[in-house]
């Protein structure tokens, strides 16, 4: 056993000079996997200031007491709370393409690690991917919200659903869509597979990028027809525009 235990060593300090550990932002090598360098770390905008307490757009220090925003004020979202790790931004885009174009995977145990303070406990609460059309799986290989939808799940030992909802509706990338174009674009496009799932229990779906919150509101819409108690939704990046209200 001795034996055995020194030759596993071995063999992981061979594979650690061979491939060392790198930089998930910028690719130097690093201390350790999942581990950023200093200028990557700094890079980051980690999210936990004051925020409205639905959309979790941040909100400026002087505004004590304040616990909405003005768009979910005005029109509140579907969901009953969002919250993201850090700020879209030149670091976070980049792992989000490295995971869902570089063909990374990787990459999203990265994001989960620091996703996972976003994450409530308890017996009752189910993680729920935000679900891709089955031809974009087949040319991509893999879901990159179920990637990370498992990681959090295996590392907080919560539940995850994985195929609670589906999108039946192939829709074109929404990247280059106004607010009003990706609702449009995305309503009717998810359904639910099984609702016992998710009924009466806390929901939290799992998405990399939250832009303007269509998709986000489009499964919350779904979820909450089905049944669920809560629907909250956690993602690696949001994009913020700090000198006036972001569109949703």
């Amino acid at each position: 056993m001795a034996v055995l235990t020194h030759l596993a060593r071995f063999g992981d300090a061979c594979v650690s000079f061979a491939l060392p550990p790198r930089c998930p932002g910028c690719g130097v090598v690093v201390a350790g996997d999942h581990r950023f360098c200093l200028d990557c770390w700094a890079g980051l905008d980690f999210l936990g200031g004051p925020a409205c307490q639905r959309c979790g757009r941040p909100l400026p220090d002087e505004t004590l007491g304040v616990t909405s925003c003005a768009p979910c004020l005005a029109r509140p979202p579907a969901f009953d709370h969002a919250s993201a790790a850090v700020a879209y931004g030149p670091i976070a885009r980049a792992l989000a393409l490295k995971l869902k174009y570089g063909r990374r995977p990787g990459v999203a145990r990265t994001m989960a690690r620091l996703m996972q303070r976003l994450v409530p406990a308890g017996d009752d609460v189910v993680l729920v991917p935000v679900p891709l059309h089955r031809w974009r799986i087949w040319t991509r290989g893999f879901n990159q919200s179920a990637l990370i939808a498992g990681t959090l799940a295996k590392r907080g030992g919560v539940a995850i659903a994985l195929d609670a909802i589906e999108r039946h509706r192939r829709t074109p990338p929404l990247r280059d869509m106004n607010p009003r174009q990706r609702a449009a674009t995305v309503q009717g496009a998810f359904r639910m597979r099984d609702a016992e799932q998710v009924r009466g229990r806390r929901v939290v779906l799992v998405d990399d990028i939250f832009t303007t919150g269509a998709t986000a509101e489009a499964c919350a819409r779904v979820l909450r027809r089905a049944g669920a108690a809560e629907v909250r939704l956690v993602c690696w990046a949001r994009v913020v525009v700090r000198d006036g209200d972001p569109v949703r």
